[in-house]
């Protein structure tokens, strides 16, 4: 695989997790308590953001390719999958109150 790929993958695993990981809305507004909405709100804008990134970086490479539906579905699955972590992190982990 080529550095540029997993540069890119490591991209994407840090930005599915980011929501996850303060109360500050897009890392600015602090909240006292974030929602999911919020979070899911922050997942899509990042996906969007990262896939730009990945556009524009192959564009300076080669001519872009023509992407097919079933390219988006399975790209947004892995940007999910990689989103697990922080998801758990932050709705199953939770500190018990003594």
């Amino acid at each position: 695989m080529e550095t540029s790929v997993i540069v890119l993958l490591l991209t994407a695993f840090v930005a599915a997790n980011l929501p996850f990981v303060s109360n500050r809305v897009a890392g600015f507004k602090r909240v006292a308590n974030k929602h999911f909405g919020w979070h899911l709100l922050e997942l899509v804008t990042l996906f969007l953001l990262l896939g730009a990134l990945a556009r524009w970086l192959e564009g300076r490479l080669a001519p872009v390719h023509v992407q097919n539906w079933q390219f988006y579905v399975t790209v947004g699955a892995l940007f999910i999958v990689f989103a697990f972590p922080g998801f758990v992190a932050r709705y199953f982990w939770r500190k018990r109150s003594s």
